[in-house]
């Protein structure tokens, strides 16, 4: 299978939001103000909202440009409407 994605910018972004899971573990364990924690959290959500962005833009560029290309286009406007779907369900 091809990949969509640039797999190491993603990697790298989801590791960068693993350490804002583990810093939120720790404010947690740390009794820090809930205001503070619901900033975390507001954080690692955008950042899970952008890595989404990059994966589904890549989802444009590569899969289905390449779909159209090899005469794919109503197999690829499908996965792209359910690659949309799935996208929306995390704002």
């Amino acid at each position: 299978m091809k990949q969509c994605m640039d797999v190491e910018a993603v990697t790298k972004r989801l590791k960068r939001i693993e350490g804002q899971i583990r810093g939120l573990i720790k404010m947690i364990e740390d009794d820090k103000s809930c205001e503070d924690i619901l900033i975390q959290i507001g954080s690692a959500k955008a950042a899970l909202h952008k890595t989404g962005q990059v994966i589904l833009e890549g989802h444009l560029q590569h899969c289905v440009v390449d779909g159209i290309r090899e005469g794919k286009e109503a197999e690829t406007f499908k996965k792209l409407s359910s690659a949309i779907e799935q996208f929306s369900r995390i704002v």
